[in-house]
């Protein structure tokens, strides 16, 4: 800085009314903050010395209305170059500028432009023209003024197309995204579907077994309680099948005795031996039961006695 200031000298003592001339001063840089604080300098002349750029903090000396950065060696303007909006006189004669930044079409109270001997690139050549007098370097601000507002337009069409296009990549983006989120909470409610389905089945065939089971139980001790049971039921008609066989038997020898007695009291064969013995059992059992007759008589005599 000290070494800028020692080139510049006091900036002040270069101000001659409203011009402030730092010409031919071997100027590698703009001194920026001394010229912020010397608003009464609205005419500039930095010509023929070392500059390749112009910093940025340059654009706000807004009280310039004119610059002569002829003789340098400027690449390029700073974007933000459309803010001199006081501007109304711009020389650039015989720097190496290709192209413009898009804000110098801003620069509505341009009236001369010199962008002579520059390596343009050809349409912006075409629109600045010759600078050969008064005339040609007002039409030349008038053609380039109108350039860039083409180009202004285009690149505000080109962000316009491009804020578009990545407005509808995230609508659809964001689509993708709803249509990836509404499958996966699709395949979710699908699993929790199965996921019941196969617990109501498990339920079910839980469900199955246990009565099933029940059923075997009470089947199991149905058959066991018939089996109990089965046995006395078994024995009781065998008992009786039994009783009544001998009963039959005892009804079929009384019915013989019957018979043989008969035969041997009343028929012919009364004379036998056989039917002797069989009179002779006749005869005692008689008298035994006629004993027993009086007997009960006796008895029953006593008794009511």
């Amino acid at each position: 800085m000290s070494r800028l200031s020692g080139k510049v000298g006091n900036l002040r003592d270069k101000l001659d009314g409203n011009e402030l001339d730092l010409s031919l001063s071997d100027l590698s840089e703009v001194p920026v903050r001394e010229l912020a604080a010397l608003p009464k300098a609205t005419v500039l002349d930095l010509s023929c010395n070392k500059l390749t750029t112009l910093p940025g903090d340059f654009c706000s000396l807004t009280h310039i209305v004119r610059l002569d950065l002829s003789k340098n060696q400027l690449l390029q303007l700073p974007a933000e170059f459309g803010r001199l909006i006081n501007l109304q006189h711009l020389d650039l004669l015989q720097n190496r500028l290709t192209s413009l930044p898009v804000t110098f079409a801003q620069l509505k109270n341009l009236k001369w432009l010199d962008l002579k001997d520059n390596p343009l690139n050809p349409a912006l050549a075409k629109a600045a023209g010759d600078c050969l007098d008064e005339k040609q370097c007002k039409d030349s601000a008038l053609r380039v003024l109108q350039y860039m507002k083409v180009i202004q337009e285009e690149m505000e069409r080109e962000l316009q197309r491009k804020l578009l296009e990545e407005q509808a990549l995230k609508k659809k983006l964001e689509a993708e995204q709803r249509i990836k989120e509404e499958r996966e909470r699709e395949q979710k409610r699908k699993q929790k579907a199965k996921q019941k389905a196969r617990k109501r089945r498990d339920y079910n065939a839980l469900q199955a077994a246990q009565q099933e089971a029940k059923k075997s139980t009470e089947k199991e001790h149905t058959e066991n309680h018939k089996s109990s049971t089965s046995p006395s039921q078994k024995k009781k008609p065998q008992r009786r099948s039994w009783m009544r066989l001998i009963l039959q038997m005892v009804l079929f020898l009384i019915m013989v005795t019957v018979v043989g007695v008969a035969v041997c009291r009343y028929t012919d064969l009364r004379t036998q031996s056989v039917c002797s013995n069989v009179n002779t059992v006749y005869e005692d059992t008689v008298r035994t039961l006629q004993s027993y007759h009086l007997v009960e008589s006796v008895l029953k005599f006593g008794s009511q006695q």
